[in-house]
């Protein structure tokens, strides 16, 4: 966890301080940071049991916005006049983001297994934030293939990527989980883990082709 979290904080350095700032550098610098939060979250809540209930709604406050600011990413890069689809993401993140901080309700309990930590959430909150969770990501991924058919290269490129990060959490947790049902409630904390992976892609892959470099004219 402090690996990881070490890593999107040094991630979201870097695009700071080498690339010029704009509406796609600042998305992915908060991708980043949510990231990092979520890493340092799970880390608090093995590490100090007192207040593993606030770092749980930290943590899930932090990776409930990384939907929306995906599919903003990816309305920013095609210019897209779909634009009430990112509002629409961040009024249901942000609704999800204030039950989780405010609701007395929302966490059952938790569990530390060491590699992972299994939130679980009230039944009556779970089913709705998976759905919210995986509805944003496959409308993602959709506008990226069909915007992708018709995009110039540079933006065909970044929108390519931008499915392989998707899939670069997507594809382990499902292998996870079919290795291990048992795991399915931990899928948050196993998701953000390989979600390191998403965070190479947009620091190495999406953001150079996009983003000019501050030491460039």
């Amino acid at each position: 966890m402090i690996a990881t979290f070490t890593i999107e904080i040094v991630l979201f350095l870097y695009t700071i301080i080498r690339y010029k700032m704009s509406t796609v550098t600042r998305i992915i610098a908060s991708l980043f940071i949510f990231l990092a939060i979520f890493q340092i979250a799970e880390y608090n809540v093995c590490k100090y049991s007192g207040i593993s209930n606030l770092w749980s709604r930290i943590g899930f406050i932090a990776i409930t916005m990384l939907p929306p600011l995906a599919l903003h990413l990816i309305i920013e890069i095609t210019k897209s006049r779909l634009k009430y689809l990112v509002w629409l993401s961040y009024f249901s993140g942000i609704f999800l983001a204030l039950l989780f901080g405010f609701s007395k309700t929302a966490f059952a309990s938790h569990i530390c297994a060491g590699n992972y930590v299994i939130f679980q959430l009230a039944s009556s909150v779970g089913g709705v934030y998976f759905t919210y969770y995986y509805i944003w990501m496959f409308v993602g991924i959709v506008l990226c293939l069909y915007f992708s058919l018709s995009a110039k290269q540079k933006i065909r490129e970044a929108l390519i990527l931008q499915v392989f990060g998707y899939l670069c959490f997507l594809l382990p947790t499902g292998v996870v989980n079919t290795l291990n049902p048992k795991s399915i409630s931990a899928i948050p904390s196993i998701m953000c883990g390989f979600a390191v992976l998403y965070a190479f892609v947009l620091g190495f892959g999406i953001l150079p082709i996009l983003v000019t470099k501050k030491n460039k004219t």
